[in-house]
């Protein structure tokens, strides 16, 4: 009997195969974090459902808690029961590959139940992103909440990445994705490609069976049940005509229908919401499904807010129609009213209705060359950085790594790659040419192997090459050499053995030979090539005996390309005439160059508390790192007595004084944020980009530079310390710094490290907090830690938080950066955060701001409100949980 059963169950999934199959052509349906290998056919819909491993490398598999799965929840759809979580990574992507991508149309839908998964009883909130779009934000209620959200959407790309993004506010999850091609001549918009619909809500109007997923639905749509007590069903048991109507709407809603009881009054649909900027789309679908007798009619008007949305109507007998609107409906308040005609002799009816909120497309993808390109990288040398999705999208969740450029429609371009220290074997890719606009390559500490390739001579814009501590050989191109010593460009090799030479210096400055033989055929050869290698060095020390010149005070000059005379630096400042700022070194003048270039000339003055060493120490770190968070170099002066430095223009001045300018515009929490996350980034690459590290020792408020569109920059590293080792845990030395950001560690055991720098920053992000300078002056001075502190263990926090943001901040992200800044002042350096987990923290305090901005603007309400009206109306409410997949 049992072996009889099973029979029957093989021969049904087999018939259900084949004939769903046919149905489901393009479907791509996944059960997020069920087991690998797992795939199983849903015996109420007939939908074959697969693991996620083929779409997604991260993440790992949970499973729901017993109180909310089988069997105390009889009807749980077997998609909800597992879920996959994503604790690391502050974007996770999964990459959908459907056969017919790029430019057609597709639903996808995702799903997701908590169900106390992880046992801590927090509901989570998070983001989720179709491609580098927002597509909404995911909360809960409570946790057996089923959230499921919907989006039709033009593929861009033959990839489409749906990606969870980490907001500060709990781990992001999924339980179900599912994706669904339409036919591309429905839900049509007059935005074109430039928006996606997301769905508001889905009704099956005179139904009152609950959620309907209907197996004859080709799109699988999910369809809630709504019913009002004043309106009046009517069904048909016939077959709907659906040939000529591609929203096809199943048989089971088609064939339901109401119809207002009061013959007089119309069918009316209500919904509000926030934002009188909010865009819909409504798509009512229409059959007529009573015989009615020669003598009788039914037609109607329908009109949004008493403009007219169509023509008068009326439905044919047993065949679908479908109304849309022809335009985008603004607006905070929304009446649909169905009304009939005064020559109709019975009253409206409606069938079914679908509401979609307009998402605008305001992101736009990496370009896709560069994609293609950095792709090619990634694959190559097998890369295990957290890289998915769009390389430059969502805006703030580039890839690790990666600088892109951002210029409003035109599509993000990476401009700077780091992979030092990323364990790279083979020759240098030639992807890398690739990438056209690319200023800046690090691909030191690695095990690159062979020449540097000439291809590397396309990347017109490269400023910064660093090559240093791998196992290439062979020769330097020409044009490489030739920008370097034009000062074009920032080359840094290794200095190999001198038959394998690639660049004898650091910067491949002050060489005329290009190449130097690799290999001698012959012993004779290699005899007469190490001839020629001596007369070669001597020739080159007495060069560069003449170009290295001590003066007096026993100051080097750096590089003669970058260097200006002095009579160029009065040219530059006209005679010194602006004035723009003062520090430890000297006086900083306004300069403008002849091709128009803005500079900053800083002066050694003779009563600097800094002098010729720390002259030395900045020209020559400048000339050797490169980072968009770093003072760019112009170049020095070192004209007899006379010193300068010279960087490029920040039209804002520095932080400090920004602050405390009663005239400056004020700040937002957002954009101090921002400073805080670029002056992050440029001490992060001090600290772990450059090798080895360095530090910087005098991080302050008034060594960050604001450009005119307030991106900020680290400058001033006269007191820069570089660690001989990447394995010391610190140097001792002499103590520098400036009172108020000085690490009190190193203060009192002279032992620096990075940490230092950590402490520092730490103060000026209190000083971003709180409007408040490192020493606050009260009737005595306090240190900013000192003031902070005692409020903080109050939980006053209003008076912590600067006046002038007038409590324009999400709450969650100050206390967030707050409790970073605290942990980054704490006075034992070991329990002070690396500068690449405050980044990390910086950015999810970002994140958290952004979504409270957006919110704020948008006034988002995704869900119906309730309103009562003296007519039938859409009422608010949830949809339904999934009905479907297996419920065990």
């Amino acid at each position: 009997m049992m072996m009889e059963i099973y029979i029957c169950y093989i021969l049904w999934m087999l018939c259900a195969i084949f004939v769903h199959g046919q149905l489901q052509q393009g479907f791509i349906s996944i059960d997020c974090g069920t087991s690998v290998n797992f795939t199983y056919l849903d015996i109420d819909t007939g939908i074959s459902y697969a693991p996620d491993e083929a779409y997604i490398d991260n993440g790992i598999n949970k499973n729901i808690s017993s109180e909310y799965a089988y069997p105390n929840n009889l009807n749980l759809p077997y998609p909800l029961s597992d879920l996959r979580s994503f604790p690391l990574g502050n974007k996770n992507c999964y990459t959908l590959k459907p056969p017919v991508g790029k430019g057609n149309l597709y639903l996808i839908r995702a799903s997701f139940l908590y169900g106390n998964y992880d046992g801590l009883n927090k509901l989570p909130e998070f983001d989720i992103y179709f491609d580098v779009n927002l597509w909404s934000s995911i909360k809960f209620s409570e946790a057996s909440e089923t959230v499921i959200t919907e989006i039709i959407g033009i593929a861009q790309s033959d990839n489409i990445h749906i990606c969870l993004v980490n907001k500060g506010l709990g781990t992001p999850f999924i339980s179900a994705l599912e994706l669904r091609p339409l036919n591309n001549s429905i839900y049509d918009t007059e935005f074109g490609t430039s928006a996606s619909l997301v769905l508001f809500q889905r009704l099956d109007v005179g139904s009152t069976n609950g959620s309907g997923r209907y197996k004859d639905d080709i799109y699988d749509r999910l369809w809630s049940s709504y019913m009002l007590p004043t309106w009046d069903s009517i069904t048909t048991s016939t077959a709907i005509n659906n040939n000529n109507n591609g929203y096809q709407a199943p048989q089971e809603v088609i064939q339901t229908a109401a119809r207002p009881a009061n013959d007089s009054e119309p069918l009316r649909l209500y919904w509000s919401i926030d934002d009188p900027n909010s865009q819909f789309y409504v798509y009512l679908y229409l059959a007529e499904v009573e015989q009615l007798e020669k003598n009788q009619s039914r037609k109607f008007n329908i009109s949004w807010n008493d403009p007219p949305l169509s023509t008068p109507f009326s439905p044919r007998y047993l065949h679908a129609t479908t109304i849309s609107s022809p335009r985008a409906l603004v607006g905070k308040e929304h009446w649909i009213s169905i009304y009939k005609t005064e020559d109709s002799a019975l009253p409206p009816i409606l069938n079914a209705v679908e509401i979609y909120l307009v998402k605008q497309l305001n992101e736009s993808s990496t370009f896709s060359e560069d994609v293609d390109a950095v792709m090619n990288v990634k694959t190559m040398y097998k890369i295990s950085k957290h890289w998915v999705g769009d390389p430059c999208g969502p805006k703030n969740y580039s890839w690790e790594g990666l600088i892109c450029q951002y210029n409003g429609s035109v599509p993000p371009r990476i401009i700077s790659m780091n992979l030092t220290s990323c364990d790279l074997t083979g020759t240098i890719a030639a992807s890398f040419a690739k990438l056209s606009l690319l200023e800046s390559l690090d691909l030191s500490n690695n095990s690159l192997t062979g020449p540097v390739p000439e291809f590397l001579e396309e990347l017109k814009y490269l400023k910064f090459l660093n090559l240093k501590n791998n196992q290439l050989s062979g020769s330097v191109p020409t044009a490489l050499i030739e920008r370097s010593e034009a000062g074009l460009l920032t080359l840094s090799v290794d200095d190999q053995v001198d038959d394998q030479n690639v660049c004898s210096s650091s910067s491949c400055k002050n060489k005329k030979t290009n190449y130097v033989p690799i290999l001698a055929p012959t012993m004779s050869a290699l005899v007469l090539f190490i001839a020629l290698l001596v007369i070669w060095k001597l020739r080159r020390r007495r060069k560069s005996a003449k170009e290295l010149v001590v003066s007096s005070k026993k100051h080097i000059i750096v590089s003669k390309k970058r260097q200006f005379t002095y009579a160029e630096v009065l040219k530059i400042t006209n005679n010194f005439n602006t004035v723009i700022g003062k520090g430890g070194f000297g006086t900083v003048y306004h300069g403008q160059r002849a091709d128009g270039t803005h500079v900053a000339v800083k002066m050694l003055s003779a009563s600097s508390s800094q002098g010729p060493k720390e002259f030395q120490t900045e020209a020559e770190l400048l000339m050797t790192v490169y980072h968009r968070n770093l003072a760019s170099f112009v170049g020095y002066c070192d004209d007899g007595d006379n010193m300068a430095l010279i960087y490029e223009y920040m039209a804002n001045g520095n932080l400090k004084d920004y602050l405390s300018d009663t005239r400056s515009h004020t700040l937002s929490w957002e954009m101090r944020l921002h400073i805080a996350i670029d002056a992050a980034q440029g001490l992060e690459y001090l600290h772990h980009g450059c090798k080895p590290p360095i530090i910087h020792r005098d991080v302050k408020s008034a060594n960050i530079l604001l450009s005119e569109s307030l991106d900020a920059k680290i400058a001033d590293f006269g007191l820069s310390k570089v660690f001989p080792s990447d394995n010391q845990s610190h140097v001792e030395t002499t103590v520098m710094g400036t009172t108020g950001y000085l690490d009190p560690e190193y203060y009192n055991s002279r032992k620096l490290n990075e940490k230092s720098d950590v402490f520092s920053f730490g103060i000026v992000l209190l000083e971003l907090i709180t409007g408040q300078p490192a020493i606050v002056k009260n009737d005595e001075p306090i240190h900013l830690v000192h003031w902070v502190s005692p409020k903080l263990e109050m939980g006053d926090i209003e008076s912590v938080v600067d006046k002038r943001l007038q409590g324009d901040f999400d709450v969650n992200s100050i206390l967030k950066a707050l409790e970073l800044a605290m942990t980054c002042t704490t006075p034992t350096s070991s329990q002070r955060a690396a500068m690449s987990l405050v980044l990390l923290e910086l950015k999810e305090c970002l994140a958290m701001e952004l979504s409270r901005s957006q919110e704020k603007n948008m006034g988002l309400r995704e869900e119906i409100t309730t309103k009562s009206y003296n007519s039938s109306e859409v009422y608010s409410k949830d949809i339904d949980s999934m009905t479907g997949p297996l419920a065990r």
